[in-house]
């Protein structure tokens, strides 16, 4: 039987002006375009965020969208940590997580849905386009391709493309994503690494595209130095598990 319910993960962090008027928007769409066979919750959590987020905001996006579970904490934890707590809340066939902007197109959001609802994927990644580099900071652009040939040359993932914010995944992988550990920017390519060394999870790279008139913020120094020791952890990490696996 095809899944039924979708939960739709939003990790929100000092969040743009009007972005609470904006989502229901969003929802709509996604919603309109998988069909009202699929009953849809979201899960939005504040991580931290320094800029309060008005009371009557949550008050109105509760009630426009009955389905709604909200969750904050006081000090921002980072990304991977946010979409953890909202994976884990979440009850649904199958989960997405994507920006509280929605930057990719509802088409691309649909295909990642469909990749995983038709059995086709146990998670289904987004993965830019040559396009998309177009319309981010120089650094970001950098980063982006340095670790697509770090991922080739080195740690051999099923899919190059990590960092795309747009993600889904059935109860595998929801297993596999739960067990990452990494709060901040390479969460991401930890959940790729840890799936693509776990046997019998099938990974699906899916097209996607931006939304017109999206634009990124610039990587701090600061968080990319940290980083650094991150990537070498998922690499002594997925290593160890390739060894063990071996041994067994």
């Amino acid at each position: 039987m095809p899944p039924k319910t979708l939960d739709i993960i939003l990790p929100c962090y000092n969040p743009p002006a009007g972005w609470a008027q904006a989502v229901p928007g969003a929802l709509a769409s996604i919603s309109q375009a998988l069909g009202e066979e699929v009953s849809i919750q979201v899960v939005l959590v504040n991580d931290g965020s320094k800029l309060d987020l008005i009371d009557s905001e949550i008050a109105a996006l509760q009630v426009q969208l009955s389905a709604l579970h909200y969750t904050s904490y006081v000090v921002n934890q980072g990304k991977g940590h946010a979409l953890r707590q909202g994976v884990a809340l979440g009850k649904g066939d199958l989960q997405i997580y994507t920006d509280i902007d929605f930057p990719y197109t509802t088409a691309s959001f649909v295909a990642v849905y469909q990749a995983l609802a038709q059995g086709r994927a146990d998670i289904a990644a987004g993965v830019r386009d040559t396009e998309y580099y177009n319309h981010v900071p120089p650094i970001r652009r950098f980063i982006s391709k340095f670790l697509r040939w770090m991922l080739r040359t080195f740690l051999q993932t099923k899919i190059t493309d990590t960092q795309c914010g747009l993600k889904g995944f059935n109860a595998k992988g929801r297993t596999i994503f739960l067990n990452t550990r990494i709060r901040r920017f390479l969460f991401d390519l930890e959940f790729i690494y840890l799936a693509s060394a776990e046997e019998g999870i099938i990974l699906e790279g899916v097209p996607v595209q931006l939304k017109p008139g999206i634009t990124f913020s610039k990587a701090r120094m600061g968080i990319l130095l940290g980083e650094s020791l991150n990537f070498a952890s998922i690499f002594f990490r997925g290593l160890g598990a390739r060894m063990r696996r071996r041994k067994s």
